[in-house]
């Protein structure tokens, strides 16, 4: 009696090992990296509060919409920006473009545009940028 209720032991551990390996392979439905980043220029707009080294009193400040566009061998949404900021020493730099790249309708990344990347963007003006820090008395 004693081996019986072991050998039902050792083949429940063994029917719940397999049940447990089989639930766990199940794959969750990826992440579609393409959804229409619907909040773009907030994220944008929060970003380069804390990416700049003035964030306040930017001028001609214009957004492109949102776009498919190649980002390395994949497509992504993509917005252009285009701004003038302060360095550090309050001085404009002068007339910069930025492209945001968007994963799964969220901004991961806000680097410097090249020609290729945003150069024929159709722009339209960007004011809450501009107003950006106005608004929050940003130092």
């Amino acid at each position: 009696m004693i081996r019986s209720v072991g050998k039902l032991c050792l083949a429940s551990a063994f029917v719940m090992s397999l049940l447990a390996c089989s639930s766990g392979s199940k794959k969750e439905p990826e992440e579609n990296p393409n959804v229409f980043p619907s909040d773009y220029k907030n994220e944008i707009l929060s970003t380069m509060t804390n990416s700049l080294d003035d964030p306040t009193n930017i001028r001609s400040a214009y957004i492109s919409e949102p776009a498919l566009r190649p980002a390395g061998k994949e497509q992504r949404y993509v917005v252009c920006v285009r701004s003038d900021s302060r360095d550090p020493g309050r001085q404009y730099t002068g007339i910069k473009d930025r492209i945001a790249i968007f994963y799964g309708g969220h901004l991961t990344q806000l680097i410097d545009a090249t020609k290729e990347q945003c150069g024929n963007a159709a722009y339209r003006p960007f004011p809450e940028l501009e107003k950006l820090c106005q608004a929050k008395k940003c130092v």
